[in-house]
Order: structure tokens, then C-alpha cells, then sequence
């Protein structure tokens, strides 16, 4: 029996911070946040919105539009998917990162 699985996110929503751009062997990565908005009803019938935060990281060559255009505010959509990352910080505690790691980013037109 063949064993499926599926890793896949999809994301549209606006950037939280211009990108921080790293050199990581011979390429760059852009790190950002995106923030996606959910409305829903409360128990008392009340309209209320949760905003969800997402940390994305984006490598060129991947269907990604140019780092130079996405900045804080950006509408954009983001398909990829979550990796968690474990790892021991400065202060000696493990710590816990999930991420989108996106295979395509673009921005969104609003017009």
C-alpha cells in the first residue's frame, strides 16, 4: 500500500514588515511576515475578526516575483509549505519555529 501525503499551504494576505533579505550559501532568502484576517461570529452573535500571523521565507528562482516590489503592506498570495524547525536559542532554551516556505509568491492587484 502506497503511503500519500500532502504538505500544502496557501496564503493571501499582507505583509506585516519589508523583507529581510539573508545570504545563505550562494543564494538569498527573503524573511517576512503575512497576515491573514478570519470573521466569524462570537457565541453572542457578535461580527468579531482574528488576525493569524505567518512567518514566510522565499527563495528567488521559485515562481517568486521580485523581493524589491513585496514591502510592508503588500497584498500578496503565497503558495508553499509549513516546515517546523527546532532549535536551541541564545539563551540555551529549545525553541519551536514554524514557517511557510514558499514555492510561489505574487502580488495581489487590487485594482
Amino acid at each position: 500500500m502506497e503511503n500519500v501525503s500532502l504538505n500544502r499551504v496557501e496564503l493571501k494576505g499582507r505583509v506585516g514588515q519589508d523583507p529581510k533579505i539573508f545570504n545563505v550559501r550562494e543564494t538569498r532568502v527573503a524573511k517576512f511576515s503575512v497576515a491573514t484576517n478570519e470573521t466569524f461570529h462570537d457565541r453572542n452573535g457578535e461580527i468579531r475578526e482574528e488576525t493569524t500571523w505567518h512567518n514566510v521565507s522565499a527563495w528567488p528562482g521559485r515562481n517568486i516575483e521580485d523581493f524589491g516590489k513585496i514591502k510592508k503592506g503588500t497584498l500578496v498570495s503565497v503558495e508553499g509549505r509549513i516546515r517546523n524547525t527546532r532549535f536551541t536559542g541564545m539563551d540555551g532554551n529549545e525553541k519551536y519555529l514554524t514557517e511557510i516556505v514558499a514555492s510561489k509568491l505574487s502580488l495581489v492587484d487590487c485594482s
